[in-house]
C-alpha cells in the first residue's frame, strides 16, 4: 500500500492534472468505478487501477480493479484524498492512454448526425455535452479548434465515461467543414442572433449541428459555412438572452431524435 503523498508513482499521476504533462506521457486520469469499467469495456488501455477500500461502497470491492490486465495498486485514504479531483470519491481512479482523435477514426453511416463542438473552453461544458450527444445516439462528435483538452480530468469527469463509447475526434474548423461536406451533411450553426427556429430545420437528414463557447459564440467560419443559422427562442422576460452551451446543445440534438423517430429514421 502507497501511504505518502511523496511517493513518487503519487507524483507522476498528479502531473497528469496539467496538459502540458497529459501530451508528453500520451497519458490521463480516470476517476470513479463506472468510468474506469467504461473505459475498459471501450478497449482503452489503462496502465494502472489505484484503488482505496477505505473509500468502497457497498458490493464493490468485488469491482475495484476494473477487470483483469491494468496493474493494481492499493493506496491510503489520505493519499487517494491527494489523487482524487471529484467530490464524493469512490475509492477508483486510473490512468489511461491517450487514444486517436483523428477524423479518419470516424465513420458516421448513411444518415449522420454529429455534433461540432467550437472553440469551447469550459471542461464542464465539454464533458456535458459528449454524455448528451452518448444519449442521443448521435454518430459522431467533433471538437472543432478545442480550448481545453479533450483529456482534461473534468472532461472526462462530466462525461461520466460517454468520452469512451463515443466516437470523437478533434481538428481544425477547416478540415472538420470539409470532413462534414464529404459525407453529404448540412451544416446548421447555432446563434442567439439567427433567424431560424431550430424546429424548423430538416434534422431528420444527414446533419451536423455546431455549437460554440458561451461567451464568444461560434466564430466566422462556421456561420460563413453554414446551411442555415439556427436559435432556441427564448420567450421569457427576465432578461435571459442565452443558454449554457451544453444545454443548447440537448435541445437541438433532443429536436433531431425527435425528428429521426418521427420520420421512422
Amino acid at each position: 500500500m502507497i501511504t505518502s503523498a511523496a511517493n513518487p508513482r503519487v507524483k507522476e499521476v498528479l502531473r497528469l492534472r496539467k496538459r502540458r504533462a497529459r501530451d508528453a506521457a500520451g497519458q490521463f486520469v480516470v476517476e470513479g468505478r463506472r468510468e474506469v469499467d467504461r473505459a475498459l469495456a471501450a478497449g482503452v488501455t489503462v496502465d494502472v487501477v489505484f484503488h482505496c477500500p477505505a473509500l468502497f461502497g457497498p458490493g464493490q470491492e468485488a469491482r475495484a480493479a476494473g477487470g483483469d490486465g491494468p496493474e493494481v495498486v492499493e493506496v491510503s485514504r489520505p493519499v487517494f484524498e491527494r489523487l482524487s479531483y471529484r467530490e464524493g470519491p469512490d475509492g477508483v481512479l486510473a490512468v489511461a492512454r491517450a487514444f486517436p482523435t483523428g477524423l479518419d477514426r470516424l465513420d458516421p453511416g448513411p444518415r449522420p448526425l454529429v455534433l461540432v463542438v467550437a472553440e469551447v473552453e469550459k471542461p464542464g461544458n465539454l464533458g456535458a455535452m459528449l454524455r448528451t450527444a452518448a444519449a442521443a445516439g448521435v454518430s459522431a462528435v467533433v471538437v472543432a479548434d478545442p480550448v481545453t483538452d479533450l483529456f482534461n480530468p473534468n472532461v472526462v469527469r462530466a462525461s461520466q465515461g460517454a468520452l469512451f463509447g463515443l466516437p470523437v475526434a478533434v481538428a481544425g474548423a477547416d478540415e472538420a467543414v470539409a470532413w462534414l461536406r464529404s459525407y453529404g451533411m448540412a451544416i446548421y450553426a447555432a446563434g442567439p442572433r439567427a433567424d431560424r427556429s431550430y424546429w424548423d430545420l430538416p434534422l431528420a437528414e444527414p446533419a451536423a449541428v455546431v455549437v460554440g463557447a458561451e461567451h464568444r459564440g461560434l466564430p466566422d467560419t462556421w456561420f460563413a459555412a453554414a446551411d442555415a443559422r439556427l436559435r432556441i427562442p427564448m420567450p421569457g422576460t427576465v432578461g435571459v438572452d442565452s443558454l449554457n452551451a451544453a444545454t443548447a446543445a440537448a435541445v437541438v440534438l433532443f429536436e433531431a431524435v425527435r425528428q429521426r423517430a418521427a420520420a421512422g429514421a
